[in-house]
């Protein structure tokens, strides 16, 4: 049984920092003396709540911010003050500020009973307008969607603000996609967080009241590390949340079989935020497969045609909690686990034809074959606020990650005519991984205009690969030692930053470096070959911003990213489920490395939101699958070939005609210029691809949402062939009933089932077809909330 090898480093850093938390909070505790500050804040025209007021707590001696909070619906608030020497100050938009200086404590309490605010008649008509409606500003790297009065009040979900984000799309099913790329990472108060996880639908339980703000980052900063995606979406929520009970329960069905059943809660109260999710389901993922390999020496063909499945049941488990130190520290605690029971039953027909086109033997191939996937995650976090500014912070987190599989797979070949090519096989997989994360950041924003930032991350990755090949020869099982080994992966990256930031009222610019330490080991056991890789790379990071108005604004901005190699890109031994069409892996491959350039413009309507960036890419050591053909068999291999200059255009629109329709549109268009050579090859080309995506969302009388989605990708060249276009629908249509509580959700994606993935390899000695087919699929779901939300309005795929 494979071990982490970093356990023992891992906890033992681990308990270092929980011991310094404690002292740290026992220094904090044992120097306090203040208590509890409480009272109700309202109009004094009308005697109406004056709901999310700011009151913030400044110490009198000292002449510094102590504490801050917002006051709930009903217009109350309760702080704990670290000292008794104090005054508040209570203020809202349209309002003037009130302020109280004569305070006193009794048994630790401060009960300042009604507080009235006086409205600033100069101020309070363009002041209210401000506060009901959620507006988006532009900051240096990101844009940042600020959550207003008319989200906020709704109960609604995060992933409804979400799609409330100019250039943030979320499906009917819940798939998030940025600028109409499906890659984004969800961050929640700047980091990973198990309720963020793509595995599950925890974000329903983070209703629109809790959230301050969503910050839309395209072209990450040197902050972030070098590993690229395609976009960062960051929730931060507010500090002080309204107390209660949030939950949703759901049932989904659908077709291909693809059921579960999930339950998702979330508890806060004074010093405590918890939340948990619990789901179980089945689901069967079927794949239609088929491929030609032609010997263009010969004109011979194999020809393979069949149908595979991954039909899984699975479990999980989300649990975690959010401690308040006190207003200004605060420790995350969380977990996950996961488990997945795997069936994988296939059927491939294969043919074998000579130059004349007769089959002169023919035979199928079965698969049955079974897994057991643990996995697990658990993270500790730290997070204190310093006094003096909204954003000067501290941030640390660990985070375990640990995925394994067991499997075991049969097959067996039976002949139908010709020769005889009956044969039986076995295969074994024990795959083990571990992932450690250690993430300091530090925020000081040093004047009003300026802000540095720092911080390191330390990544460890522990895999270990056990696969092994059986034939049946005689009744008895040989192994096969040219596909048996052990492959051993690890890889850690240290990296550390450090960005500097002046922003003015008009226009800023940010300037950052990051520098990324990677050293990269993989042992073939069995062989003794390995690869040994130590490399120090920086990562500049420019950008900058200025605003012709308040709803037009310029954006300049580049960053170097890098692609560093997969287990499965280095990993030699794959599935043997078709034994003339193999994918493996490369264990000497290099990673790539890409210079970004971007610049875009953002309008801001009243009925839309517009978005263009023209973008220039270099990626050198351009990591390509590419591949080779002997005795009929093609195996496919990742190799690092030459380079690649892509130059293009994106266009992101979301438009409101009228009040219940929302229009969104992406078009994207690049031209790219390849250089390299291959196998003694010059393969030097230009060529182009694009795509465009129109999406429809419609709100019906009755509570009926319609929304209906359609997607082409161009064809498109590659180094060896031709990779061919894709259109394709989707639709789905969702029923509140009721306020809201109870949602019905009905989905098919792929209406036409015409998502069918083509690619063709031409080659002077051999040529290749490959097609790929997943079919239609339609999933029904209800949803049933409780407590301040709704209903988890968005399930399905995302239920895992």
């Amino acid at each position: 049984m494979f071990q982490p090898r970093l356990s023992y480093s891992f906890f033992t850093h681990t308990s270092l920092f929980i011991l310094l938390i404690i002292l740290a909070t026992q220094t904090v505790t044992g120097q306090a003396s203040g208590g509890v500050l409480k009272g109700k804040i309202i109009e004094s025209s009308s005697a109406k709540p004056v709901p999310y007021a700011t009151v913030v707590i400044y110490h009198i001696q000292q002449e510094r911010m102590i504490a801050g909070t917002s006051a709930n619906q009903d217009g109350t608030f309760e702080v704990i003050v670290e000292s008794t020497d104090i005054r508040l100050e209570a203020s809202f938009m349209g309002f003037q500020p009130l302020i109280v200086s004569d305070i006193t404590f009794a048994n630790g309490i401060a009960d300042l009973g009604i507080l009235q605010l006086e409205a600033n008649s100069e101020l309070l008509e363009d002041a209210v307008i401000e506060a009901e409606k959620s507006i988006t500003e532009f900051k240096l790297d990101k844009r940042v969607f600020n959550v207003g009065k008319d989200l906020s009040s709704t109960g609604a979900s995060a992933l409804e603000v979400l799609n409330n984000v100019p250039s943030v799309n979320v499906s009917i099913e819940g798939d998030i996609s940025l600028r109409g790329s499906t890659g984004v990472q969800i961050l929640i108060n700047g980091k990973p967080s198990v309720l963020a996880s793509e595995g599950g639908n925890a974000l329903g339980t983070i209703t629109a009241d809790m959230i301050e703000k969503i910050e839309v980052i395209t072209n990450p900063s040197a902050k972030y590390e070098a590993e690229g995606t395609s976009g960062i979406l960051n929730i931060v929520l507010k500090k002080e949340e309204r107390k209660g009970l949030n939950g949703s329960i759901s049932v989904n069905t659908g077709v291909p079989h693809n059921h579960s059943v999930g339950v998702s809660l979330n508890r806060r109260t004074e010093k405590l935020n918890l939340f948990t999710q619990l789901g179980a389901g089945y689901r069967e993922l079927p794949n239609d497969l088929k491929n030609i390999n032609q010997d263009l020496i010969s004109n011979e063909i194999v020809l393979s045609e069949g149908r595979e499945y991954r039909n899984e049941e699975f479990y999980n488990f989300i649990l975690g909690t959010d401690y308040i130190i006190n207003p200004a520290n605060v420790l995350t605690l969380s977990g996950s686990f996961a488990l997945e029971l795997e069936d994988q039953p296939s059927r491939t027909d294969f043919s074998f034809l000579e130059a004349s086109g007769d089959a002169t033997s023919e035979w199928y191939r079965t698969e049955t074959t079974t897994a057991i996937n643990p996995k697990y995650q658990y993270e500790l976090q730290y997070k204190s606020d310093f006094p003096d500014h909204k954003e000067h912070d501290l941030l640390f987190s660990t985070l375990g990650n640990f995925f394994g599989k067991d499997l075991e797979s049969e097959f067996l070949d039976v002949t139908l005519s010709g020769e005889d090519v009956n044969n039986e096989q076995q295969t074994r997989t024990s795959f083990q991984e571990a992932r450690y994360t250690f993430k300091l950041d530090y925020t000081d924003p040093i004047t009003e205009t300026i802000t540095l930032e720092t911080g390191a991350q330390y990544v460890l990755q522990d895999v270990s690969n056990d696969f092994a090949v059986s034939d049946l020869v005689d009744n008895v099982w040989v192994p096969d030692s040219s596909f048996t080994n052990v492959f051993d992966y690890n890889q850690n990256v240290l990296g550390v930053y450090g960005t500097g930031a002046y922003e003015a009222e008009k226009w800023g610019v940010k300037l950052g470096l990051r520098a990324e330490n990677t050293d990269l080991k993989t042992l073939l056991v069995n062989t003794g070959q390995s690869n040994n890789q130590n490399f120090t790379n920086l990562f500049p990071s420019f950008h900058s911003s200025y605003k012709l108005t308040k709803r037009f604004s310029l954006q300049l901005g580049y960053s170097r990213r890098i692609f560093r190699p997969r287990l499965w890109d280095l990993n030699p031994f794959f599935n043997i489920r078709n034994t003339f069409s193999i994918r493996t892996g490369n264990p000497d491959l290099l990673p790539e490395f890409t210079d970004s350039y971007e610049f875009a413009c953002i309008y801001i309507l009243d009925k839309a939101s517009i978005n263009t960036s023209l973008f220039h890419r270099l990626t050198t050591d351009v990591v390509e699958r590419v591949s080779r053909f002997e005795e009929n068999v093609t195996t496919t291999i990742p190799e690092n070939i030459g380079t690649n200059k892509t130059t293009g255009i994106e266009f992101n629109a979301k438009y409101e005609p009228i009040e219940k329709v929302t229009l969104l549109g992406e078009f994207g268009f690049n031209y790219f210029d390849r250089r390299g050579e291959f196998d003694d090859r010059n393969f030097d080309f230009t060529a182009t691809r694009w795509n465009t995506e129109a999406t429809a969302k419609i709100k019906f009388p009755a509570q009926f949402d319609f929304e209906v989605s359609g997607e082409y990708q161009s064809g498109f060249l590659t180094i060896q062939g031709e990779q061919s276009p894709q259109a394709f629908m989707n639709l789905g249509v969702r029923k509140k009933i009721g306020s809201g509580k109870a949602v019905i959700n009905f989905s098919v994606r792929d209406v036409f089932a015409s998502r069918i993935r083509e690619s063709e390899t031409f080659q002077p000695n051999f040529y290749n077809y490959s097609r790929r087919f997943r079919g239609r699929f339609i999933t029904l779901g209800f949803s049933y909330g409780f407590g301040k939300g709704e209903a988890m309005e968005f399930s399905g795929s995302r239920q895992r």
